[in-house]
């Protein structure tokens, strides 16, 4: 490993802003400005055998530095792509900036594709390079040798497992990086061309090859140039504040675009430190370490929170519990007013106060929010019952609007104006019309340049004046705020005309902790109806403490007071719609608990998560005709992908159950009993 020391402070080096980034239109210009003006600040952490790693900016250009040069003596040259593959690594994060000082372009690839998926990738990308964080990533690189025919060099970070591979073509990093150092030491002026490299680069030179996560078909390249990042960077820091102060915990994929902006684009705009956890399953723990004032988190992981807190709840003793549910009564009248500066009474504030002591910052602290000045979440539309539970705790969530050919940012939500029910107002240097149908249309300095190699699907989704469609339908409501409906092509008509918003359901669903997924239908049908996946932590806890047997996925999710638990949660979700008056065709009908987990090897989720509904639609269509046709029970056959690549093939005989359809005043008539 390179040396990693402690940094000291440099209290007076602060950067923030589009005149601190004045003639950085490109990512390694701000790098070597960062070096210059506060070279002593920390901007990149890493836990590794259980201690925490710093990086200070001067250091990390050091380390991009001669890692650069090694590559260039390797022969990766400008327009050259190379892939990066593997978990949050500071050295997979060096190698953005080190190719793109070369003009070389960057195409991170999610770190769990199977290795179809990544050969797609990297054949389509043309990629002569590739940086992987360990022996499982060059194992893969390597099993697709023959159908990736550019492919010539691999670099690797972890050695371990690696040293008798054929040494021809693989590359260990510090032995990438001591090329550059006898490159430099045989040629000083090759030191001067690189730093005069940088300086030529232009803002609309090629940034990164991002891959759309393919939720209708194959994935997309998407092509970003340094000023989509550098501008979008500037930009969201401005929004909120965000300072060289400022730390973030860099966990999600690499290949996603969010990664990318937040950590790496505002992280080099604004001069903040990155941490990176020691492995997946001590991100919880490393953020309680770090304690991070700018979080980011999808729908999903905001899910799993709060399915650990009411785990715990559970087992913890009646005088805690009851204290538990007193206080998140006090926080849902008055947290969100509290947090957002407006009038509370005397006695909910002083309540709240001791809540806060005894339930609200404890809980904060468990989840490693004790600095946290801003949390997001992006991705899909969460839950409003999940969104305002943690804002209720004092948690400054907020939600955005964006997607990868925005370079993230379309909509973001003001501090004092932050609603559930909608993503936010145009961002800095944003422009949003809704067309007739109902499309969002939006303009800005992140628009991407193009899909790499697919001049027709460029022109379908942007107009000559520069208009990016998004595909989902939404509209601005009185205060100036955009509200996503759905998916466009996923909004569609129930038999009588009612709309129907599967999303809208399926999140109201995934708000109770023993549902991690749902899966609604209702298009073109005469009632709603809905797959679910229990949530294995949630529902595995349950069963533990009813002494409750199960070997697999499949049993528990069959067992009948596993089917109770779940039909009264979806009871609660239609009375709770007929009070809020919602036509009696939306509350969900029938109902079934697959006999699979929802996979993305499989299949079925894409690389971030998100439901792949054509897939679904077409793989279950045998349980879905069952639904509508009258069926209690459907014996099904599904092919699995096992970890190790082998399929395999999963039988069940999967229960279908009938729920009743509420009428307004249910809820209150039910209380009044």
């Amino acid at each position: 490993m390179a040396a990693k020391t402690s940094a000291p402070t440099d209290n007076n080096a602060r950067v923030s802003g589009s005149n601190a980034s004045e003639h950085c239109d490109t990512v390694p210009k701000l790098l070597l400005r960062n070096a210059q003006q506060m070279g002593s600040r920390p901007a990149m952490r890493e836990k590794d055998l259980g201690i925490w790693q710093t990086w200070n900016w001067a250091q990390v250009k050091d380390q991009i530095e001669v890692f650069s040069l090694g590559l260039q003596a390797l022969g990766l040259g400008k327009g050259d792509c190379i892939a990066i593959v593997g978990d949050n690594r500071p050295r997979l994060y060096w190698t953005f900036c080190a190719a793109q000082a070369l003009g070389a372009v960057p195409v991170p690839v999610y770190q769990d594709s199977v290795a179809e998926e990544m050969a797609y990738v990297l054949d389509h990308a043309e990629v002569k390079f590739a940086v992987a964080e360990n022996q499982e990533q060059v194992d893969k690189l390597l099993s697709i040798a023959d159908k990736v025919p550019s492919l010539r060099k691999i670099v690797y970070d972890d050695d371990r497992g690696l040293k008798k591979y054929d040494p021809a073509n693989l590359h260990s990093f510090i032995a990438v990086q001591e090329l550059g150092r006898e490159a430099v030491k045989d040629n000083r002026a090759q030191q001067d061309d690189w730093l005069r490299g940088i300086a030529s680069g232009r803002g609309d030179d090629i940034a990164v090859i991002l891959y759309t996560s393919g939720t209708t078909g194959k994935p997309k390249g998407v092509v970003l140039s340094q000023e989509n990042i550098v501008k979008s960077a500037i930009n969201g820091n401005e929004f909120d504040g965000f300072t060289a102060d400022d730390t973030m915990l860099a966990y999600l994929p690499m290949a996603w675009v969010g990664d990318h902006v937040f950590s790496y684009g505002q992280s080099y705009a604004g001069g903040m430190c990155v941490a990176c956890p020691e492995s997946v399953a001590t991100i919880d723990d490393d953020r309680r370490e770090i304690a991070p004032s700018y979080f980011f988190a999808p729908p999903r992981v905001f899910e799993t929170m709060l399915t650990a807190i009411m785990v715990r709840m559970e087992d913890a003793s009646a005088i805690k519990r009851t204290m538990f549910h007193y206080f998140l009564g006090v926080a849902k009248r008055g947290g969100e007013k509290i947090l957002d500066g407006k009038a509370v009474g005397i006695k909910d504030r002083a309540l709240y106060a001791i809540g806060d002591f005894l339930v609200y910052g404890p809980l904060r602290n468990r989840m490693g929010f004790t600095k946290l000045r801003v949390a997001y979440t992006a991705g899909e539309a969460i839950g409003p019952e999940l969104f305002s539970f943690f804002r209720s705790l004092g948690i400054n969530l907020k939600q955005l609007y964006g997607s990868t050919e925005a370079s993230v940012y379309i909509t973001m939500q003001p501090n004092g104006e932050v609603y559930p029910d909608t993503v936010g107002k145009p961002g800095p240097e944003v422009e949003i019309k809704i067309k007739e149908d109902g499309e969002v249309l939006f303009r800005s300095p992140g628009v991407f340049r193009e899909y790499f190699k697919n001049a027709d699907a460029t022109q379908e989704a942007k107009d000559t004046d520069g208009w990016m469609h998004t595909g989902d339908a939404g509209f601005m409501d009185h205060n100036g705020h955009l509200r996503i409906i759905d998916r466009a092509k996923d909004v569609g008509r129930m038999s009588d005309g009612t709309m129907f918003a599967p999303k809208y359901l399926e999140n109201r669903l995934k708000f109770y902790p023993e549902i991690k997924e749902a899966f609604t239908l209702g298009d073109g049908r005469e009632y709603t109806t809905a797959f679910i996946n229990i949530d294995l932590t949630s529902v595995g806890n349950w069963a533990e403490r009813h002494n409750v047997n199960y070997a697999s996925y499949q049993e528990l999710a069959a067992h009948s007071d596993v089917y109770e638990m779940i039909e009264n949660r979806i009871d609660q979700l239609n009375r709770a719609l007929a009070e809020e008056e919602q036509t009696a065709k939306t509350q969900i009908r029938r109902f079934l608990i697959l006999h699979k987990e929802l996979d993305a090897d499989d299949g079925e989720l894409t690389r971030t998560q998100k439901v792949r509904r054509p897939f679904i639609n077409e793989r279950y269509a045998q349980l879905i005709d069952a639904l509508y046709g009258g069926a209690s029970h459907c014996q099904i056959n599904t092919q699995v992908t096992f970890e190790d690549g082998r399929k395999g093939i999963i039988e069940g005989d999967v229960r279908i159950v009938d729920m009743p359809v509420h009428g307004p005043g249910s809820v209150q008539a039910e209380a009044a009993e």
